[in-house]
């Protein structure tokens, strides 16, 4: 039934603008933002696109809602940490990012950060 069906996902944010800056200037995604829409679209490379909409009372996503797969995790999270980007650490069970805040060895190396709305998102070794 969708199997022919150009799919795209969506998830909210507190603030458009701020989202609009960090996914464009900061990850440097390309962005659009149509007038009639208040909605950003971030083009996403291989033609898809994921939708941002502004949510009066957001409440930031538990769990990665976008996965950005990096030839080398650690020059990406030393690139993004120089635009001020914070990395979230976690120690759980089988889940302990080291100093750099970078998962390794336990499955895909894996750093975890959040936009401005508080979404989880990652960078991921290819």
């Amino acid at each position: 039934m969708f199997g022919q069906t150009k799919t795209f996902s969506g998830f909210s944010v507190d603030d458009l603008q701020k989202a609009k800056q960090f996914y464009g200037e900061t990850l440097g995604l390309e962005v659009s933002q149509e007038d009639e829409m208040p909605v950003l679209k971030l083009h996403i490379y291989g033609g898809y696109e994921v939708i941002l909409y502004e949510k009066p009372n957001h409440q930031p996503a538990t769990f990665t809602v976008l996965n950005f797969p990096v030839q080398d995790v650690e020059q990406a999270v030393k690139d993004l940490k120089s635009k001020g980007v914070q990395f979230e650490s976690y120690d759980f069970p089988g889940l302990k990012t080291d100093d750099d805040n970078i998962l390794r060895g336990n499955g895909p190396t894996i750093a975890w950060f959040t936009d401005p709305a508080g979404n989880i998102l990652s960078v991921i070794q290819k």
